[in-house]
């Protein structure tokens, strides 16, 4: 993605224009490239993710959250982080975020999905992963995984362009 941020300079009192451009410019670019974070987590798992967002607050403030409904409620509820909040699993919030991640809208997947309770969006579930996997997003099933690619120095670098093998880039 190409960012062109064009800032116009005034002859009149130069020193405050120029600043003040500056500093417009510089939140623009910050705002444009912050990356986005989906977090969803079934219900045995919900305790967990909070649990983790709360730990994490200091790093996830600085990136843009999409949550499912019930999940991003209670992550909201605990820690104030800003959330964009989808609809609840069961309900399609599952398929917005495929949609967001087929839309090349998503950076990270933090899914804490239950492996032991059988759910009747099941299919939903499976093809959020499947969609994560075909456009390789980093994804994150559980607490150790995610600790492992939120402390990655890759995680935070705006140079680290991950290989999408569907559109090619």
């Amino acid at each position: 993605m190409i960012i062109r941020i064009f800032c116009i300079l005034w002859s009149e009192n130069p020193d405050k224009k120029i600043n003040t451009a500056k500093v417009v410019c510089f939140q623009l670019l910050v705002i444009c490239l912050r990356k986005n974070i989906a977090l969803v987590a079934h219900d045995n798992k919900k305790a967990d993710l909070v649990e983790w967002c709360d730990f994490n607050k200091g790093t996830l403030s600085c990136y843009n959250l999409y949550a499912t409904g019930g999940t991003g409620k209670r992550i909201l509820a605990k820690t104030g982080l800003e959330i964009r909040l989808l609809k609840s699993g069961p309900q399609g919030g599952d398929m917005e975020i495929g949609a967001l991640i087929a839309n090349e809208g998503l950076d990270y997947l933090i899914f804490f999905w239950d492996p032991l309770t059988s759910l009747p969006h099941d299919v939903d579930v499976k093809a959020l992963l499947r969609v994560a996997v075909l456009y390789n997003v980093p994804t994150a099933c559980n607490r150790a995984t995610a600790d492992l690619i939120i402390s990655s120095p890759l995680f935070q670098s705006q140079d680290y362009k991950r290989k999408n093998e569907v559109s090619g880039n």
